[in-house]
């Protein structure tokens, strides 16, 4: 069986998504991902544009070490969800993040859902790099 201290999970999901850098940690355990994020202030609401309406497709199951994450649900009338230090967290699939404050947090997973999300926001972040060096 697989163990691991947060911060000993692989960078960027051992390879699989090497431009998120060390700021996300994860491997697949079974059908699950296991992840450790580190991020910084920041509404991630772009990230998701490109996607199925415009919102992320994994559920998330978590837990906050520092920080707080505000989860909202665009074309809903889910009221917001936040997950502040020292509180577990579920967010369903639908949402966008704002990470109100630098945050540490543990997330498990769905691996075929995070897949489709990480693969989505390697493209971005690869276009952006590209861009950039033109």
């Amino acid at each position: 069986m697989p163990v691991s201290k947060p911060a000993d999970l692989p960078v960027g999901g051992g390879g699989r998504w090497p431009i998120c850098g060390s700021g996300f940690r994860s491997a697949q355990w079974g059908d699950m991902e296991v992840g450790y994020t580190t991020t910084g202030v920041g509404d991630h609401t772009a990230v998701y544009a490109g996607l199925p309406g415009g919102v992320c497709p994994v559920p998330h199951y978590g837990y906050v070490f520092t920080g707080r994450i505000r989860c909202r649900f665009p074309g809903s009338d889910w009221p917001d969800e936040v997950a502040a230090t020292g509180e577990a967290y579920f967010f369903p699939a639908g949402h966008v993040l704002i990470y109100e404050e630098e945050t540490e947090a543990l997330e498990l997973n769905p691996a075929a859902a995070l897949q489709t999300l990480m693969d989505h926001i390697e493209s971005l972040a690869r276009k952006h790099v590209e861009a950039a060096g033109q």
